[in-house]
C-alpha cells in the first residue's frame, strides 16, 4: 500500500473506532447472522501463544437461554453490589450509573460468550497445556469489538464475576473458562451513554 494511501486509511479507521461507544441498551431488532459470525471469524484471526488458538464462541440466540444466562448474572451481580466489590470499585462504577439489574442480557437479540481453553484437550482425554491465554483472549475480543463496531453493531462487554455459571448453562467442556459476555445488537432508540472524555493520544503515547 503506498504511504499517503497508508495514511488516509489509518485516518479513516481512527475517525470511525473515535465513534465507538459502549451501548447498555438494546433494541430487539434482529441482526443479520452473516455479520456477527464474520466479526466471530475476524476475532479467531488474532495472534495467539505458539499459535494455540485458545477461544471458543458461543453465539446465543435462543430467548430462553439468555434469560437463564440473566438470572445467574444478576443473582452474582447482587452479591457483587451489596459489598463483595468494596467500596473504591463501586465508587469507580458509579458515574456509569450501572447496577445488578442486567437487561441487556436480554433485549440484545445476540450474545456471544467468550471462552478461553485453559489447556487443550483431546477427544481421549490427554491434556496439553496452552500459553499465553490471558493476553491471546483479551486480543481475541478487542479484535472482535472492533469487527462488530464497523460492521455497524453496538456491543458491551459483560464480565459477571465468578462466571462459572456459564460453562454450566451452555455446558462448555472441563478446559474451558468464561471470559467475557459481549451482548451485540443496535442501541435502543433513547439509549443513553456516558458522557466519558478519552485520553489524548499525548497522554497515552510515548516515544523513545
Amino acid at each position: 500500500m503506498p504511504a499517503a494511501e497508508s495514511v488516509a486509511t489509518a485516518g479513516r479507521l481512527r475517525a470511525r473506532m473515535d465513534e465507538r461507544r459502549t451501548v447498555r441498551r438494546f433494541a430487539a431488532d434482529p441482526v443479520p447472522d452473516e455479520v456477527v459470525r464474520d466479526a466471530i471469524a475476524c476475532a479467531a484471526t488474532a495472534p495467539s501463544g505458539a499459535h494455540q488458538q485458545p477461544w471458543s464462541f458461543v453465539l446465543v440466540k435462543d430467548p430462553a437461554v439468555r434469560a437463564q444466562i440473566r438470572a445467574a448474572a444478576e443473582q452474582e451481580e447482587q452479591i457483587s453490589y451489596d459489598g463483595r466489590l468494596g467500596d473504591e470499585w463501586l465508587a469507580a462504577l458509579r458515574p456509569l450509573g450501572t447496577d445488578a439489574v442486567k437487561a441487556h442480557l436480554t433485549d440484545a437479540p445476540a450474545l456471544i460468550v467468550v471462552f478461553q481453553q485453559r489447556y487443550w484437550l483431546g477427544p481421549d482425554g490427554t491434556k496439553r497445556k496452552h500459553y499465553y491465554v490471558d493476553e491471546s483472549v483479551g486480543i481475541a475480543v478487542g479484535m472482535l469489538l472492533t469487527a462488530l463496531h464497523l460492521s455497524g453493531l453496538a456491543a458491551l462487554v459483560h464480565t459477571p464475576s465468578p462466571m462459572r455459571f456459564l460453562a454450566h448453562v451452555l455446558h462448555r467442556p472441563e478446559n474451558e473458562k468464561a471470559f467475557a459476555v459481549v451482548p451485540v445488537g443496535y442501541p435502543a432508540p433513547d439509549c443513553e451513554v456516558p458522557d466519558l472524555t478519552r485520553k489524548s493520544l499525548d497522554q497515552v503515547l510515548y516515544e523513545v
